[in-house]
């Protein structure tokens, strides 16, 4: 249980992403304004002296690490982390494993984080692969999709951990007491869908978790359900498709009203669509937890910048105050006894 009394130390990998070091900085200087944080910049120590001093930061709760070398997108994680010990990602990844930060955000190369998070941090007893959550803000804001596009070929029993994990999202994030919880498939049938969905259905029914069933795509911004579980392909596309709306649906009805003064109810409908968009942006740029890895570990788009890596960091900060990983270990392991 982390110490509610000491600030939330936050290790920031300061060289990875599109905008690095600039914006990571820069939000990282915004972050450390909110309250109960402290901030670790890593990277090269001369690099961020430069940048740091663009910015105010006087009584800022701000250090940095040295680290001379950077995981560049594109490089094969497993051998660019195997020559590069002193890259920015594999030291702020051994500060949380030292204990030296209490969580890690990183815009640099999903899957740089993802292999060196494992490695380092392990995987929670009963995980076999981390895993996203993708929560639908705007038109189902009480629903979250998981996997949102971290497994490509998933077996049964990755699903159910899918679940337990959504479980745990939504009852710390969401306060949601009992969360009901369906797999996505072609129909609301046990016997619909393939194989993967059919035996995950089977396991999910005896997990003691709050099971409804199958939902279909219909169901998916209805709030029947608070976690719908899928593999990571339909997830991740699921997701694009769904944050791609708000601009799609602004413009169709930009171009169906044209002609009409934007006046009384035409000018709220625009205002709600453009807040709507602008969320479900937000929530795309900002990232998510990567689920799974013991450790709080928050990765970001490579295309983020400064105000997507503020809230990163509170994410962060949340999700460490709230004792995410304790929660997510005690209904796993609920779970799998009673698969013994």
């Amino acid at each position: 249980m982390p110490d509610a009394r000491k600030p939330v130390r936050i290790a920031v990998d300061a060289m990875g992403g599109d905008h690095a070091p600039q914006e990571i900085v820069k939000g990282a200087v915004i972050g450390s304004h909110h309250d109960d944080v402290s901030v670790i910049l890593v990277g090269p120590v001369r690099t961020l002296a430069h940048e740091l001093a663009k910015h105010n930061t006087s009584g800022l709760p701000i250090r940095c690490v040295d680290a001379d070398e950077v995981v560049a997108e594109g490089e094969c994680p497993g051998h660019a982390l195997g020559q590069k010990r002193n890259s920015s990602i594999a030291v702020a990844t051994e500060l949380l494993k030292r204990n030296s930060a209490d969580a890690l955000v990183s815009a640099g190369s999903t899957g740089a984080v993802a292999v060196n998070a494992i490695r380092s941090l392990g995987l929670l007893p009963g995980i076999e692969r981390p895993v996203i959550c993708a929560p639908l803000v705007g038109f189902a804001p009480k629903t979250v999709i998981v996997d949102g596009g971290a497994n490509v070929d998933c077996k049964p029993h990755h699903m159910l951990t899918f679940a337990v994990v959504g479980s745990v999202y939504v009852k710390k994030m969401l306060n949601i007491a009992a969360p009901r919880i369906a797999l996505l498939s072609n129909g609301a049938e046990e016997q619909k869908g393939n194989t993967l969905i059919k035996e995950a259905y089977s396991m999910l029914r005896s997990s003691g978790l709050n099971f409804i069933g199958n939902i279909e795509g219909h169901d998916i911004l209805s709030g029947r359900a608070n976690v719908i579980v899928c593999d990571g392909i339909v997830g991740n596309v699921l997701m694009k498709f769904y944050e791609s709306l708000g601009q799609y649906i602004v413009a169709w009805v930009r171009g169906r009203i044209s002609n009409l003064p934007l006046v009384g109810s035409v000018r709220r409908l625009l205002d709600q669509l453009y807040a709507f968009s602008r969320t479900t942006q937000d929530e795309s740029d900002g990232g998510g937890l990567l689920w799974g890895v013991n450790g709080v570990v928050q990765i970001m788009h490579g295309s983020s910048q400064a105000q997507q890596l503020s809230k990163a960091i509170a994410r962060a900060r949340d999700a460490v105050s709230t004792d995410m990983i304790g929660a997510l270990k005690q209904e796993l392991a609920a779970v799998l006894a009673l698969r013994e």
